[in-house]
């Protein structure tokens, strides 16, 4: 067996078998195999697909390419996971919630992937948070405070971090049989024995439509039970971008001041929902709607943002920043963006947004670039709200005054402005 005959394999549209997958996994784990030809039949795979087995084999091999997290001496621990999207700080959000209502959070997030941010890069935004902790103190964390998010580890899915990083490198993000296998292996290998997977649809996210999302999640969901795992997926629109801010530093400073009481409308709407599917996976209620009122009291009461702090503080975080957000690094230059005319904002394109974001410095176009995390938009005005001209539709913070210009130019080719009201929509597309 090589690998250039796997890869005219799949090159020539034939289905892999579970030995081919598995000699791949492990010599591209190694090393034996180098990126190039790695790349090659990563893009042979987003090319020509995978069937639902060789989906399942390649998630599992990925799985066991390096070390299964055993937490089962936490009981029911529930893992939440989003296929990304622009301004997803949900996770920043939602986990002390969960955490703070007495149901475990130990979660493994990744790093940005092409324009959207990765949650371990927003938690980087934050002075001293160590990210890259050991399994052992992982699982300190959860024992001692009943929350950890890391980043992952080199022993945890190690197949899966390599693929991640050269799938955003060569284009070759948005495929079904690469996305659901790199998060499925990624929540097999971390322990957790119940999964709620919040798969983002519309322009700012992996999957376009509907039918895509729901494509994917139904492809996630039997990998689950496969592996035993139940698993729920919320199918959420990202036509445009969730929440307010985009952008590192701007995310976390929105996720605190929601923890306070001050949640955007569309950011609390996912929330409560991933997380009111997390409490009934956890045997913490089976009405919906009264989780939901469960988690808005946690925010009320004030456990959820002193669960934060908890999380800053026991990985190496300057908690100072969370009580304070103006301590945060701000970017140079903080810019308007006037409307042109009244009306009400019919679309706000996620994607676009996402790309400025990035090219401003917030997301990575190469696997090597550092992220700066002061940079990026803060949204005013979103879909269904009225603007009068000269109104500020958005801030752009940039670092370098001619990116910032440019990006105040092309954020208004962003938004489309009409005589007529606009409805709002609701976030939850479909529960599956």
């Amino acid at each position: 067996m090589n690998i250039q005959e796997i890869i005219a394999k799949k090159r020539d549209k034939q289905e892999l078998s579970k030995e081919e997958i598995a000699y791949f996994v492990i010599n591209y784990t190694n090393g034996n195999i180098p990126d190039y030809q790695a790349a090659a039949l990563t893009m042979a795979i987003y090319m020509n697909g995978m069937t639902e087995e060789e989906t399942t084999n390649l998630t599992l091999e990925m799985a066991h390419s390096g070390d299964i997290l055993d937490l089962s001496e936490f009981g029911t621990v529930v893992d939440k996971h989003s296929t990304g999207g622009i301004g997803d700080k949900v996770t920043l959000i939602l986990a002390p919630i969960i955490a703070s209502l007495g149901i475990p959070v130990a979660k493994m997030s990744g790093r940005g992937l092409g324009y959207t941010g990765g949650t371990i890069d927003k938690l980087e935004a934050i002075p001293g948070y160590r990210t890259n902790i050991t399994i052992e103190e992982f699982r300190e964390n959860v024992g001692k405070i009943g929350i950890s998010l890391m980043g992952q580890t080199l022993n945890l899915a190690p197949a899966d971090k390599k693929l991640y990083a050269l799938r955003d490198t060569i284009a070759a993000t948005e495929s079904i049989p690469l996305i659901s296998s790199s998060i499925m292996s990624k929540k097999i290998a971390a322990g957790a024995n119940k999964i709620v997977l919040d798969v983002t649809c519309g322009s700012g996210a992996f999957m376009k439509d509907l039918s895509q999302a729901t494509q994917l999640a139904e492809t996630m969901k039997k990998i689950g039970e496969l592996a035993q795992k139940e698993t729920v997926c919320v199918i959420t629109a990202m036509e445009e971008p969730l929440g307010e801010a985009v952008g590192n530093s701007l995310e976390v400073t929105e996720a605190i001041h929601a923890l306070q009481g001050n949640m955007a409308e569309d950011v609390q709407e996912v929330v409560l929902t991933l997380g009111a599917y997390m409490m009934k996976l956890a045997g913490k209620g089976n009405e919906i709607e009264k989780n939901k009122q469960k988690m808005l009291m946690q925010i009320q009461n004030g456990e959820a943002f002193k669960k934060l702090k908890e999380l800053i503080q026991i990985q190496g975080g300057d908690v100072s920043y969370i009580e304070n957000v103006e301590r945060l690094p701000k970017a140079k230059y903080i810019m308007p963006v006037l409307a042109i005319k009244s009306g009400y904002i019919k679309t706000l394109d996620a994607k676009s947004v996402g790309e400025m974001s990035m090219h401003l410095g917030a997301g990575r176009m190469k696997k090597e670039d550092a992220i700066d995390t002061t940079v990026g938009i803060v949204l005013e005005k979103k879909v269904g709200d009225k603007v009068a001209e000269s109104e500020v539709l958005a801030y752009v913070h940039a670092n370098s005054e001619e990116k910032g210009k440019e990006a105040v130019k092309q954020l208004l080719n962003c938004y489309q402005i009409v005589e007529e009201k606009v409805e709002k929509k609701s976030s939850i597309l479909k529960i599956i």
